[in-house]
């Protein structure tokens, strides 16, 4: 803990934002971090409860409270409190590899479950641990080889946080590790999904780079199961991780919908990632909002990374519809802590100048030679079924669905395997030993689990690299 009774002494103080008509003008992270000072304040506030919620119940089921890769937070809130800042940052780096990461683009279920959360005034966790892991990468990101190689080779399909994580914990336990990424730079969702006024690539670049040194091979442009045989990596490598995601995403088929002008969020958004970086762009129309009416169907983080991305490229308006209702304001504390809330949650995009509405449903599209015009909507009740009455239309030029993933995408590698998928269409397998149908082929990330946040990604890839290391030595001293 902190402070014994800092959490009557202090109250919460978190980082601010640029103000939007200055953050809406660049590309660049736009989070104002508070002087180290005021951390180490913050950190005070943790207090001494007796069941530390925020660290998580090592639970894998979907809504339970806390950290999923279980950060020890009162453990590093008292560290920071008494100016320890490097034994902090070492005890943050033992279950999270990328913490300046999460302390970024996390929605930080750890703050939801905070004691203090039950008055709504929840310690900094989220800012904190990105100040830990700021501050140590500024002294210097080391690498960590392993002192023995076992002389064991194993193959990560993807590089995406569940990859990345995996790729560097089978590392420093000694194996050859090779990451095959179809893309043509590492990161998965970090890199071509998440905005960089979200997350800047550099924290991406910075970690393969480390990685690198601790003797990772990184092959780009290799598409499994496209341009390289699956069945190849199965005589080359002693164990193969599939890392890919959950590409397939969820569609809007109704009338209208071949119409030029309605794309999906995640050929959206690489695009300006692309643009950003300076990276060639793929084979496509560009797809820009500038000087158009946006309309983004999809109320969830995606949707979000949509309202920011159009504002930053000139639309005229965005407007943003969700077909659930709208959440309350304020979650029931009785009822609720300290699990994650259902509760009305504005983003920092959404503050940006979005119209949102809830409980809406595009019954179809209409346009003009070829391109899309209009939205043709209306409302539903809480099962979702069409209210009478109720139909509206709404201009747009440009249509974004952001509904979420279904799956993984099937064609290629998994079907070239002839992998077990289970109910939901993911790659089947338990969470004890992560292994497919196949006996060295093991799955983590959302294309096991499905949809899901980063963080639990990271948690996946750590827990397969255990699996993957006790299955290829017998034993390990990986963490699980």
């Amino acid at each position: 803990m902190g402070k014994i009774t800092g959490f009557l002494e202090y109250e919460r103080e978190d980082r601010d934002y640029e103000p939007v008509e200055e953050r809406v003008r660049h590309w660049r992270e736009f989070v104002l971090a508070l002087p180290e000072t005021d951390y180490v304040t913050q950190a005070a506030r943790c207090m001494n409860c007796g069941v530390p919620y925020c660290m998580g119940t090592g639970s894998v089921a979907p809504g339970t409270p806390g950290c999923p890769v279980n950060n020890q937070i009162p453990d590093w809130n008292d560290l920071i409190y008494n100016g320890n800042w490097d034994e902090a940052a070492r005890n943050l780096h033992s279950t999270n590899n990328f913490p300046e990461v999460t302390g970024r683009i996390c929605p930080a279920p750890c703050e939801a479950s905070c004691t203090l959360n039950i008055d709504e005034n929840p310690v900094t966790i989220k800012s904190i641990e990105c100040a830990i892991a700021d501050r140590a990468i500024a002294q210097g990101l080391k690498p960590e080889p392993p002192a023995v190689r076992t002389g064991k080779k194993v193959a990560i399909v993807g590089s995406g946080p569940a990859g990345m994580a995996c790729a560097q914990q089978l590392a420093r336990a000694g194996h050859e590790m090779h990451v095959f990424e179809r893309w043509a730079k590492a990161g998965g969702l970090l890199r071509y999904g998440i905005p960089d006024f979200k997350m800047e690539k550099i924290h991406v670049d910075r970690r393969v780079a480390q990685m690198e040194a601790e003797g990772v091979i990184f092959h780009y442009g290799a598409h499994v199961g496209v341009n390289i045989p699956a069945g190849q990596l199965l005589d080359d490598y002693d164990a193969v991780v599939l890392t890919g995601g959950a590409e397939k995403a969820r569609d809007l088929p109704v009338p209208g919908r071949d119409l030029r002008g309605i794309h999906f969020a995640m050929d959206f958004l690489p695009q300006q990632n692309r643009r950003v970086s300076g990276e060639p762009a793929v084979d496509g129309e560009p797809i820009l909002a500038n000087g158009k009416h946006v309309v983004v169907i999809g109320g969830g983080d995606t949707g979000s990374d949509c309202i920011g991305t159009s504002f930053r490229q000139g639309a005229l308006s965005v407007t943003n519809f969700e077909i659930l209702p709208q959440p309350p304001l304020r979650e029931n504390k009785m009822l609720t802590w300290p699990n994650w809330p259902l509760k009305l949650r504005t983003s920092s995009s959404h503050e940006e100048g979005a119209e949102r509405d809830f409980a809406v449903m595009t019954a179809r599209f209409s346009g003009e030679n070829g391109n899309v015009k209009r939205l043709h909507c209306l409302r539903v009740d809480d099962k979702f079924k069409p209210v009478d009455g109720t139909e509206f239309e709404i201009r747009a030029e440009l249509v974004l669905l952001a509904m979420g993933f279904v799956h993984p995408v099937h064609e290629g590698m998994i079907k070239s395997l002839d992998l077990v998928l289970d109910q939901r269409g993911n790659v089947a397998a338990s969470t004890d030993d992560y292994r497919t149908s196949i006996e060295k082929v093991f799955v983590a990330g959302d294309m096991r689990r499905g949809q899901s946040l980063v963080v639990w990604a990271i948690r996946e890839g750590r827990q397969a690299a255990h699996a993957v290391d006790k299955f290829l030595m017998g034993s390990t001293f990986l963490p699980r």
